[in-house]
């Protein structure tokens, strides 16, 4: 019997991405400290479960590599963000909210054709960028979203979500917030948001079902 084709998502490795064969998988995730990676039967359900991030498809959401990881209790003085998308890719909104308080400071869309990915990783720029606009350096980022933690540290939105006329003006912001990546020095920390400890961000918006 021939053996049933999968396809292999890395959430946390090397690079992250979805890979056809176990020896790709395997080359991303071997050596790299705490993998997270997932087989799926089928492309459709891969580039899904990439794009929508580890929590709920694996036991446990790890923090990638290279990230700062908080235990105990949240640092009080901070940014947190998050992202909401009807539908995968659907109409996607992103903002910042300001943790004392939980009054929101920024906020972007909607956007008609997006991933909730891309808007975690424009949130995450928007409020380093924020804090170093506006000289906040007691300031700390918090974001709940793996895959965006690992593009903001490797200075790239690696999504799958295709460039269109449609989604040109999302594409936009995102070369722009790749572009200050690539061209600004930070030293703010960025924070994986403990959700099975802490619960839901503050700055969610609420709207799982």
């Amino acid at each position: 019997m021939a053996q049933k084709r999968k396809w292999y998502v890395v959430w946390a490795g090397h690079e992250p991405g979805v890979y056809e064969t176990w020896v790709e998988c395997q080359r991303q995730t071997q050596g790299y400290p705490s993998p997270v990676f997932k087989s799926f039967e089928s492309h459709s359900d891969a580039l899904r479960a990439y794009e929508e991030g580890a929590q709920g498809f694996t036991r446990r959401h790890r923090a990638p590599s290279g990230m700062e990881c908080t235990t105990e209790v949240p640092i009080e003085e901070a940014i947190v963000v998050d992202a909401a998308c009807s539908g995968n890719p659907g109409v996607m909104e992103y903002r910042g909210v300001y943790l004392p308080s939980r009054s929101t400071i920024f906020e972007m869309g909607p956007f008609p054709k997006g991933t909730n990915n891309i808007g975690e990783f424009l949130a995450i720029v928007h409020a380093l960028a924020l804090i170093q606009q506006r000289g906040l350096s007691q300031l700390v980022v918090y974001s709940d979203s793996q895959i965006a933690l690992t593009w903001v540290r490797k200075k790239r939105c690696k999504t799958l979500l295709e460039r269109t006329s449609e989604t040109a003006p999302l594409f936009d912001l995102i070369d722009r917030a790749e572009r200050w990546l690539q061209t600004h020095a930070y030293t703010t920390p960025i924070y994986k948001w403990d959700t099975v400890h802490w619960g839901e961000i503050p700055a969610d918006y609420g709207r799982k079902g």
